[in-house]
């Protein structure tokens, strides 16, 4: 039998879990039944590797609507990680039209000039950024945290991984599903570990996914596909602005291709929510049709 695997992002605190799994199952039913189509493996063969305390700790627990000024402070004296996190979010507000002018007019009409020691500049580009892509603010500056903190200090990373690995089982066909933070860190295990560990991967499928932001995609250089997957599959919602790119040619070249969906119509605040995104009707028809296959 077939098995499926969940890699979660920034979870909801305070929620053990079986409840978040039991909530992405749910959100996936909802999208199998736009199909009439009903989950075709039991509830025990679907594995959610939950990890989401480490992350709640990555900001010390405080609320999401507090998390940029907590990062934006406890950041001060990583020179590595400001600029890693200057380069997102300049790159964000490129992409998005958000001018120096509209930048300026957050800080208040100060000049706040960019650059990695400018964090006056930092938290004027989030606020913009919030203007256009409403409640993007802090789960910009939570994914660009996390995921520095996942590439560069390996204890996290272990922390991290640890329950990831035990969820795959060698020669087990195993569907992977990768959201936000998930989506980088099931490709660079998958990538790392899939061959040696004996993984069959039939499908890996990426929504939320921010490895086309340069900054990502450099940090993890060189990129290729992972050679215990056969397929994979990246979906987005465009107003999605942690999944900034589509994985194409052009943002994330790797062969064979990733095949990409731009047109989710995610209905969460954000336009990133996993519910927004797994009720899909494509999204969990992919899914479906390679747990049967």
């Amino acid at each position: 039998m077939r098995q499926l695997v969940f890699v979660h992002g920034r979870a909801q605190e305070h929620k053990d879990a079986a409840t978040l799994k039991g909530e992405w199952l749910a959100t996936l039913r909802q999208g199998l039944a736009k199909s009439q189509l009903e989950l075709p493996i039991p509830e025990d063969a679907v594995r959610f590797p939950y990890y989401g305390q480490t992350l709640f700790d990555l900001v010390s627990g405080v609320p999401a609507d507090q998390a940029a000024e907590v990062i934006v402070r406890g950041a001060g004296e990583d020179s590595e990680q400001r600029t890693f996190a200057q380069a997102i979010i300049g790159e964000i507000c490129e992409q998005n039209g958000i001018t120096d002018e509209q930048i300026a007019g957050e800080a208040a009409g100060r000049v706040v000039e960019r650059g990695p020691l400018n964090w006056e500049w930092v938290q004027a580009a989030l606020r913009a950024i919030d203007r256009v892509r409403p409640a993007s603010a802090a789960t910009i500056a939570l994914i660009t945290n996390d995921v520095y903190q996942y590439l560069r200090n390996p204890g996290i990373r272990d922390q991290i991984e640890t329950g990831i690995r035990q969820a795959m089982q060698p020669g087990v066909p195993t569907v992977v599903v990768g959201h936000s933070l998930g989506s980088v860190v099931a490709y660079s295990l998958l990538r790392r570990d899939g061959p040696a560990s004996g993984w069959r991967v039939p499908l890996y499928l990426t929504v939320g996914c921010p490895l086309g932001v340069t900054a990502i995609k450099r940090a993890l250089a060189p990129n290729h596909h992972p050679q215990c997957v056969d397929k994979w599959f990246n979906a987005m919602d465009d107003r999605d602005v942690v999944a900034l790119y589509p994985l194409s040619r052009k943002h994330f070249p790797i062969s064979p291709e990733i095949e990409n969906k731009t047109d989710v119509d995610n209905q969460t605040p954000n336009r990133h929510g996993i519910i927004g995104y797994l009720n899909d009707r494509e999204v969990a028809r992919r899914i479906y049709d390679a747990l049967v296959a």
